[in-house]
């Protein structure tokens, strides 16, 4: 056994430099997750607000633009939290992408949209949920100072609410690094498709598996821990 291990680890790590298909797929893996993230949290952002924003108005004096924009983000939520991912990724790549020459560069380009649109709609929730619990009064002393709107909720709602809603973002960040690994399905050498190639060259599927499986959690404790670090700094910077 240990014999078949030994060989295992070298038809993965040293055979033909197999390992470096691991260092790219960790690459990708990280450049689709972390600009996916930023598009996810850009969208979510202004649904929230969007969201929040009809859910505060008064119900006789509703306005007409603002119905129309919660309307297309209920539409937008509900078909992007009720369809897989998977098949979100294949529409995005063989509908909205079928013109595109089949490059690395497309495929990062057209995960990162897809990753991003898709997480936009979960993280709307989430910051959505933070700024409702925020006291009205918040938003109400802003605004009786003189200050607009859109800068009452910049300056002094959208921060407390990112700190309230924090552990929950970190956690839709670990699972958009986990769920990235379904890139495989439209070609692109991420992590998984890493793997599955050693796999196919030296039929050892013990060692590539388990291996990208330790790269995942370790990753995903280095991401936990970094958030368990900013969440305790945040926590200090209160208490001052």
């Amino acid at each position: 056994m240990f014999e078949d291990l030994k060989k295992g680890l070298y038809q993965t790590f040293i055979l033909d430099d197999n390992y470096q298909y691991f260092i790219k797929g960790i690459q990708t893996t990280l450049i689709v997750t972390v600009f996916a993230l930023i598009v996810g949290v850009i969208l979510g952002v202004i649904v929230a607000i969007i969201r929040s924003a009809h859910d505060q108005q008064p119900e006789r004096k509703k306005n007409i633009f603002l119905q129309l924009a919660n309307a297309i983000c209920q539409i937008y939520l509900t078909v992007i939290r009720g369809t897989p991912m998977m098949v979100q990724l294949l529409i995005m790549w063989f509908v909205v992408w079928a013109s595109a020459r089949a490059t690395d560069s497309n495929m990062i380009r057209c995960a990162i949209l897809a990753f991003g649109i898709n997480s936009g709609a979960y993280v709307a929730e989430i910051i959505r949920s933070g700024i409702m619990s925020i006291d009205k009064g918040q938003m109400e002393a802003g605004r009786s100072v003189g200050l607009t709107y859109a800068t009452t909720m910049r300056c002094i709602i959208i921060p407390q609410a990112f700190k309230n809603v924090l552990p929950a973002l970190g956690n839709e960040l670990i699972t958009l690094l986990k769920e990235t690994s379904v890139v495989t399905v439209i070609g692109l050498r991420d992590l998984t498709k890493g793997a599955l190639i050693i796999q196919s060259k030296t039929y050892q599927a013990f060692v590539p598996f388990f291996a990208i499986a330790g790269i995942y959690l370790v990753m995903v404790l280095g991401l936990s821990w970094l958030m368990g670090k900013l969440e305790r700094r945040l926590r200090q910077s209160d208490l001052r």
